[in-house]
């Protein structure tokens, strides 16, 4: 794959474009989301190894169709670095956001009815919601913290971005192929979610939280889960520019 990340975005197709942004985050909540369900959210490495692995997949599938973004924080990041248009961050935004939302709602139509789902305490993993430690309102003993949740979540967005920047924008990294490319972005989301997980749901992506948030109406500090991924992101992307020269120059 020639050219750099930019020229390969202006030259998609918008409408395959969305429609595989749509298609990938609904596979991504699907999947992660349904592992929370099936597993009580109890076993860390499946749900790590669900979320790595279904990444790692939909960037070898649809790289060349979107650019594989799958992330309202990566989406905004290509924008402010000048590598997409707002107009087309804001769609993708919204084929991933729509996306997401579907994927929980089928989730919460099809099993939901198998857990007891209540929308102000307890259980609330069971819907495959992005909360931990410090979001969960069923853990009566710790307090739950904004502060805490948004820090980490940005946190685990500046790692996962910095990753995408070297390996998927940077084009001098030599991994050309969007197969070899998802296995490092794979890995470093599977490690974040293992360390994060357990302290904040390990969210990293704005539409990921949404769609739980709208199919069980819970809203509980689902501001931090856009605040702290888009900040994160945002950070690691200049970052990492401003490091290491501009990402895909020739």
């Amino acid at each position: 794959m020639t050219g750099n990340y930019q020229s390969i975005l202006k030259g998609m197709n918008l409408p395959r474009g969305l429609l595989a942004e749509f298609i990938a985050v609904f596979m991504l909540m699907f999947i992660t989301g349904g592992t929370v369900i099936v597993t009580g959210g109890e076993d860390a490495l499946g749900i790590a190894l669900a979320n790595g692995m279904t990444i790692a997949l939909l960037i070898g599938a649809l790289f060349h169709i979107s650019g594989a973004q799958f992330n309202p924080a990566v989406s905004i990041t290509v924008a402010l670095l000048g590598r997409q248009s707002w107009a087309r961050c804001g769609m993708f935004i919204v084929a991933q956001c729509a996306g997401a939302t579907l994927a929980a709602l089928m989730l919460f139509w099809l099993i939901g009815d198998v857990w007891t789902l209540p929308k102000t305490a307890g259980g609330v993993e069971h819907v495959g919601l992005t909360v931990g430690l410090f979001s969960d309102l069923s853990d009566a003993m710790v307090p739950d913290s904004a502060f805490r949740v948004v820090l980490l979540e940005a946190i685990a967005a500046f790692f996962l971005m910095f990753a995408i920047m070297g390996v998927i924008i940077d084009q001098r990294s030599g991994l050309d192929n969007p197969i070899l490319m998802g296995l490092p972005i794979g890995m470093v989301v599977a490690v974040d979610v293992l360390c994060f997980g357990p302290l904040t749901g390990a969210s990293m992506n704005p539409a990921r939280s949404l769609g739980p948030a709208i199919a069980t109406n819970f809203w509980h500090l689902q501001w931090v889960y856009w605040v702290g991924p888009i900040v994160g992101a945002a950070c690691a992307g200049l970052v990492y520019t401003a490091a290491f020269g501009r990402s895909d120059a020739s």
